[in-house]
């Protein structure tokens, strides 16, 4: 029943701030929201060490949810190696941003909203990753996507931020009906929801099987939308109007990964279905490179980060997509670490700002922001892929994974992390170097935020150095821990490549981003090149900075015909059907009162008067008949 309590913690902290927000102390709020989170984070780490121990499990069935003849779904909980990896990420990285956000969001007037909704968020996020079975995997799936809504438009008043919580919304919906059509198909083809009865009955498949193949790819539909895939990514860069610790924690570390968690959860169905998987490394590789290329134009702070998240997403399908499960949930785990601090370290700049998000407004920030400055710089280096940072393991492995499967994919995404390194220390030199570019009000007024939000910076700066050595590449002659930790549930591509590759790799790696920390220094530092202002950029700039014009295609192609449908079926089927015949309706009934409330008379001559000629018309009735 302990795993019972995970989930609990967190609702109970969402209930306890939702119901007495108005009489608690407001010093109380974050730490009540922060330590539920912190007490499931103990327990996850309590069944981490049991499963580290040599136990295979642990399963408990709260009661039965759903039952009509055969069909019975189970409120029911698993946490096997799989699900503790992911319990440590939501809650550990999810404890660190509740602290932080107990600093950046304690002057705003709806504080106590804001740290219920981020309780609410956190247990749907254990719903989704503890439930044993996919319906149970649904719901916390949805309920995600609603706190998901929730955050991004909590500033409600603002049109813009309403829009872009709109926009998250309905595209989450458009790929959660692909996961609904898919789960349909599990149990007319299963019988049932349950994974482990699933999947068993699945390895009896053969491969290449259609309705595995149609189960797989309907269930990929869901993860486009809910991890930002191509065609539906474009809503998470507009999610950053949220606030920065919601882009931290659901957008960034946990929410956006649940695509991810559900392909390497299904591996036995897309083991057996090799068109699904090449699918899902086709459009991680497309999604991966395309928003790299935008991440090199854009200048608001946060939107950088954002197609940065998009991108390193697309890594973690490649690798599921070439069969390397493990090596998925390695490159979540260390981005959940270099991200989330990545936008944190935006939020204390962005606190110290004043609100500024355009880094063409800011430089020289390392003086007034050393701690922001040293973890920014750790995060920077990690996400770039420099030894011996956590992100330099886990996508040196998924280089390695794509090159065993095509030489073609592994080019084109060794191309992408070039470029991922070429935006990220743009960010940072233009944020961080150079002259203040803000205004002097700002000057004035720039420091560095308080313990409560960069002491969470510096726990996730250690995490993003070392946290990549919990998978070393056979050349150290070290058992990579988490490959051998998920093999019982996520066996997949070994980790097998040449010495002489790995030597190669690393040695090409540190060559490239010494060329490009050294050449981007000389270009926004040196130089002090500024990027150019949205009336100055030109052909490829502008297509880049414009983000492909993709959002103006899907309006051309989409919401503007879906307006001009809804227009003329407002006109002719709402206006000249339905409320016609309604008002028509109502005219008749209106006509004929007024008709008969002559009968009503008072009188009883009257009604005498028409009961004589109502039996006399009975009368002739019968003897006609």
């Amino acid at each position: 029943m302990i795993l019972l309590l995970i989930p609990l913690f967190p609702l109970f902290g969402f209930l306890i701030n939702g119901w007495l927000n108005k009489s608690m102390p407001k010093g109380l709020v974050g730490w009540v929201a922060s330590l539920s989170v912190l007490a499931s984070f103990g327990i996850s780490v309590y069944l981490f060490i049991q499963l580290l121990s040599g136990a295979n499990e642990f399963q408990f069935t709260v009661f039965d949810w759903m039952a009509a003849g055969s069909f019975q779904v189970d409120f029911g909980f698993m946490v096997d190696r799989l699900t503790a990896i992911m319990l440590l990420v939501v809650t550990g990285v999810g404890f660190l941003i509740h602290v932080y956000s107990i600093g950046y969001m304690n002057d705003d007037e709806d504080y106590p909203r804001f740290m219920a909704y981020m309780n609410l968020f956190v247990f749907f996020m254990l719903l989704l990753v503890l439930g044993d079975n996919f319906i149970m995997m649904f719901a916390g799936w949805e309920g995600v996507g609603l706190c998901s809504y929730l955050l991004i438009g909590f500033w409600f008043k603002n049109d813009n931020y309403n829009e872009a919580a709109n926009k998250a919304f309905i595209m989450n919906r458009i790929g959660d009906l692909g996961f609904l059509l898919g789960l349909f198909l599990i149990y007319q083809t299963f019988g049932s929801f349950n994974f482990k009865e699933v999947m068993g009955m699945a390895s009896t498949y053969p491969r290449y099987d259609s309705t595995i193949t149609a189960i797989t790819l309907l269930l990929f539909v869901g993860a486009m939308g809910k991890s930002a895939q191509i065609p539906l990514y474009t809503w998470l860069p507009d999610a950053m109007a949220g606030p920065t610790p919601v882009s931290a924690l659901i957008h960034a570390a946990t929410m956006v990964t649940a695509g991810v968690y559900m392909v390497v959860r299904s591996n036995v169905l897309y083991a057996l279905a090799p068109f699904s998987s090449e699918f899902v490394a086709v459009i991680g590789l497309a999604t991966a490179l395309f928003a790299a290329t935008i991440g090199l134009k854009q200048n608001d702070i946060k939107k950088v980060l954002a197609y940065s998240t998009v991108s390193q997403l697309g890594y973690m399908f490649v690798a599921a997509g070439v069969g390397a499960y493990s090596t998925a949930i390695f490159h979540l785990v260390t981005h959940a670490f270099f991200k989330a601090l990545l936008f944190l370290c935006s939020g204390s700049v962005i606190h110290a700002m004043y609100g500024e998000q355009d880094i063409r407004n800011m430089g020289g920030l390392k003086k007034y922001l050393p701690i922001t400055h040293l973890t920014f710089l750790i995060g920077t280096l990690a996400i770039s892929g420099v030894p011996v940072f956590a992100g330099f393991f886990s996508k040196d492995e998924i280089l390695a994974m794509t090159y065993s499967h095509s030489f073609l994919m592994f080019t084109l995404l060794a191309f992408g992390s070039v470029i991922t390194a070429v935006y990220m220390f743009r960010l940072y030199w233009l944020t961080f170097y150079g002259e203040f570019r803000g205004t002097k009000h700002q000057l004035e007024h720039l420091h560095e935020s308080p313990k409560v939000m960069t002491v969470p910076l510096m726990v996730l700066a250690v995490l993003s150095a070392v946290g990549g050595f919990i998978g070393l590449p056979e050349i150290f002659h070290a058992p990579h821990f988490l490959y051998n930790f998920l093999e019982p549930v996520a066996a997949g591509a070994g980790h097998h490549v040449s010495h002489t590759f790995e030597y190669v790799l690393i040695f090409t790696s540190i060559v490239v981003l010494a060329i490009i920390i050294y050449s981007t220094r000389n270009y926004y530092v040196v130089k002090g090149t500024l990027p150019e202002s949205d009336a100055e950029e030109k052909g490829i700039a502008r297509i880049l900075s414009r983000k492909y014009f993709v959002d103006e295609l899907y309006a051309m192609l989409f919401r503007k015909p879906l307006d001009v449908i809804s227009g003329l079926g407002y006109r002719f089927v709402e206006l000249g059907i339905i409320t016609k015949t309604v008002d028509g309706i109502q005219e008749g009934i209106n006509t004929a009162a007024n008709g008969l409330r002559y009968l009503q008379t008072g009188r009883a001559g009257s009604y005498l008067f028409i009961m004589v000629i109502g039996f006399l018309a009975l009368m002739i009735y019968a003897i006609i008949l």
